[in-house]
């Protein structure tokens, strides 16, 4: 018996939780980074938003890519489990 359905299954779903996992780091990053410019005298960046910090963004925007193309991949090793891959 081959398991050659398994190998996607199981990446696509540790990409799924490290997908989940930026997408939460991300907010932690964005929320640290503004908390510690409330207790600045200047909020200037605070109010404005500016300079941007693109770091957060991109973190949680790869962790919903990363989301979806774990849900593929999983769903790929899942088919080729259950219309049996024959090799």
């Amino acid at each position: 018996m081959s398991l050659v359905w398994l190998v996607p299954l199981i990446i696509g779903i540790v990409i799924f939780f490290l997908g989940i996992i930026f997408i939460l780091w991300g907010r932690h990053e964005e929320r640290h980074y503004y908390d510690g410019l409330v207790s600045r005298v200047d909020l200037r960046e605070f109010f404005s938003h500016w300079p941007p910090r693109p770091e957060p963004g991109a973190l949680k925007t790869g962790g919903w890519a990363g989301i979806i193309v774990g849900i593929i991949i999983a769903l790929i090793g899942f088919l080729l489990w259950y219309y049996g891959y024959r090799v």
